[in-house]
C-alpha cells in the first residue's frame, strides 16, 4: 500500500484568526475555526472524503472552505452552483461555441487537412473544472499552458503541492443529477475528460469542501461518500449574545463592548420575528462594519446609528424597518 503523505494538522489549531485576502472594495473577512469544524475538517483529511457542510444562509459555510485553504496554505479553487451547472462543469468544460468559431475562421483561411485538424482538435478546446485542478494541479497546469485555457488565482503563500481545497458551493441549486454526476469521480479518484487522457488523483489528495442550504434534499448516494459537519447558530439566546459577542470583538476591536451586546439583542430579537430568511452572523458583522465606517465619516455616534442601521442590515423579511 502507498504511504500518505503526512498531513500537518497544526496549522488548523491556532486560535488566532484567520484573515482572508479580498479583492479592493470587498469588505475584510476574517475566520475563527471552533472545535467543531477544526475536527470535521482533520476528519475529512484524514478519511479523504469529501466534507458535506449544512446550514442555514450566514454561518460561515463558504468562508470556512478560504479559511482551511489559508490555513493549510492550499490553493483554494471555487465553484458556485446554479440551475444550470451540470455535473461535467466540475470536471472539464467542453467550449463548443469557440470550436465552431474557429471552424468558421478556418474554412475562410481554407487550410489544409493537417492544419484544419491541429487548430480543431478537440483538445484546444477543454477547459479544466475545479475538480481537475484538485485532483491533479500539475496535470491541469500542463494543460492550460498547452491550450488557451486560463488557471485559477493562487494566494502567494499557498503551494499546489500542499494539496488542494475544491469548494462546491450551494449545491442544492441543482438537481440530483449534479451530485448522482459526481459520485464515479469522487468515489475513484479518475474520470476523463471528451478527448482528453485520464485525470488521475495526485497526492496530497484534495479536501473537497461541498456546502447546503437545505433548498433540496441531496441523493442517499452522495451522502455516504460524504463526512457532514452541520454548522448553526445557538438556538439559546444567551449562547448565541455570547457567541456574537465573541465575534464582533475579533471583527471590529474598536467596536465597544456595550454596543456588541446591543447589537447581538437586536439580531436575537429579530430571529425571533423572522420566519425567512432570519438574519444571521454574515448580517449581524454587516451592521456592525456599516455602523463602524459611518462613525468613522462623523456620520452620528454609534449608538444612536446602531438602531437605524440594523433596520436595513437584519430586518429582511416583510414588515418594514424595526
Amino acid at each position: 500500500m502507498t504511504q500518505q503523505p503526512a498531513i500537518d494538522f497544526s496549522r488548523l489549531d491556532s486560535d488566532e484568526p484567520v484573515r482572508l485576502v479580498s479583492e479592493s472594495g470587498v469588505p475584510e473577512q476574517v475566520h475563527v475555526f471552533d472545535d467543531d469544524s477544526r475536527m470535521a475538517v482533520k476528519s475529512a483529511l484524514a478519511a479523504g472524503r469529501p466534507l458535506l457542510v449544512r446550514g442555514e444562509p450566514g454561518v460561515g459555510k463558504t468562508q470556512l472552505a478560504a479559511a482551511t485553504a489559508k490555513a493549510l496554505r492550499r490553493p483554494l479553487v471555487p465553484c458556485v452552483v446554479n440551475a444550470r451547472t451540470e455535473s461535467t462543469d466540475l470536471l472539464w468544460h467542453f467550449d463548443s461555441v469557440r470550436r465552431l468559431a474557429e471552424a468558421q475562421v478556418c474554412g475562410v483561411l481554407e487550410l489544409t487537412d493537417e492544419e484544419l485538424e491541429k487548430k480543431l482538435r478537440v483538445t484546444r478546446f477543454v477547459e479544466p473544472g475545479p475538480l481537475w485542478w484538485g485532483f491533479n494541479w500539475d496535470g491541469a497546469t500542463k494543460h492550460a499552458e498547452d491550450n488557451p485555457c486560463s488557471m485559477p488565482p493562487c494566494d502567494e503563500d499557498a503551494d499546489p503541492d500542499n494539496g488542494r481545497v475544491v469548494l462546491i458551493d450551494e449545491i442544492d441549486k441543482a438537481d440530483s443529477d449534479l451530485p448522482n454526476g459526481l459520485l464515479e469521480a469522487l468515489g475513484s479518484g479518475r474520470f476523463t475528460p471528451h478527448g482528453c487522457t485520464p485525470v488521475v488523483m495526485h497526492d496530497p489528495a484534495p479536501l473537497v469542501i461541498v456546502t447546503t442550504n437545505e433548498e433540496r434534499v441531496l441523493p442517499d448516494a452522495f451522502l455516504r461518500r460524504c463526512l457532514v459537519l452541520h454548522m448553526s447558530l445557538p438556538s439559546n439566546d444567551d449562547a448565541l449574545r455570547e457567541l456574537l459577542v465573541q465575534r464582533g470583538q475579533r471583527h471590529f476591536p474598536k467596536i465597544s463592548e456595550d454596543l456588541l451586546h446591543e447589537a447581538a439583542n437586536l439580531l436575537i430579537e429579530d430571529r425571533r420575528a423572522a420566519t425567512t430568511p432570519k438574519p444571521g452572523q454574515a448580517e449581524f458583522l454587516d451592521l456592525l462594519r456599516a455602523v463602524q465606517r459611518l462613525v468613522e465619516q462623523n456620520v452620528d455616534t454609534a449608538e444612536n446609528l446602531l438602531k437605524k442601521v440594523a433596520g436595513y442590515t437584519l430586518k429582511k423579511h416583510a414588515g418594514g424597518p424595526l
